[in-house]
């Protein structure tokens, strides 16, 4: 599914695409604080610029790649450069990044499997993924006049379970976005009284669910069945007198 990288930023250059930053970033730092970061490498893939913020000048390194489907030239953002790469075969070393940032990114996967696999691979053995997906029960995934309206939306039950197949383990989730997707102004200005409203009484019609999950290294482990033991009995000859 290749959403239009254009699209995207001019969708976060409007208001509405402020208000959404700053309602989905208030949840990310509840799961990663800024300082919690410190000298860790940090990956953030898909469309993560306007959420990298939280963490630039804190983490070791933050690295910025889109899917190569997603654009066709590199392009700067916030000052830095963003890597195009293809989503079966990122070009970092095994065991090499700390975290990964994931939003508009999932969704948007041509194997999403596949990419998850990537990302059990590149990170260390006790590195961490955060995702911010389209949630199915959500308004937001079912308006095209948004980027959360574009490709494959998923539920937790879902998202749970593929990444339980890339060898992945939820531990914590969360959801955001209860306001409705317009411009109107008053909207913006009753945004976290939304946020704070949905997420105590309907937790589950948030427009993204958030979902932080660490790599599983014991499910790498083959099965190896237990042997059962062996004895060997050595033949004694007793010799009489």
């Amino acid at each position: 599914m290749n959403l239009d990288a254009m699209a995207i930023d001019g969708f976060y250059q409007s208001s509405l695409g402020a208000v959404v930053v700053g309602l989905v970033t208030r949840r990310l730092a509840e799961f990663w604080p800024s300082g919690a970061l410190a000298g860790q490498t940090l990956l953030g893939y898909g469309h993560t610029s306007p959420y990298m913020g939280n963490w630039r000048g804190i983490a070791y390194r933050t690295i910025d790649m889109r899917p190569a489907h997603s654009s066709d030239r590199l392009a700067f953002v916030g000052g830095g450069a963003f890597c195009l790469t293809g989503e079966g075969s990122l070009p970092l070393a095994d065991l090499s990044i700390d975290r990964v940032l994931l939003v508009h990114g999932l969704e948007a996967a041509e194997n999403a499997r596949r990419l998850l696999r990537e990302f059990w691979r590149v990170l260390k053995d006790d590195g961490r993924l955060l995702m911010v997906v389209p949630n199915r029960h959500g308004i937001w995934a079912h308006l095209e006049n948004t980027p959360f309206g574009q490709g494959q939306p998923y539920t937790p039950g879902q998202i749970g379970r593929l990444m339980a197949e890339a060898m992945f383990r939820v531990e914590r989730r969360d959801t955001a976005l209860f306001v409705p997707p317009g411009e109107h102004r008053m909207l913006h200005h009753a945004a976290l009284v939304c946020e704070k409203f949905g997420r105590g009484v309907l937790p589950s019609l948030g427009g993204v669910t958030i979902s932080e999950a660490i790599k599983d290294v014991y499910a790498a482990l083959p099965e190896t069945p237990s042997s059962r033991r062996r004895v060997v009995l050595a033949e004694v000859a007793y010799c009489r007198n």
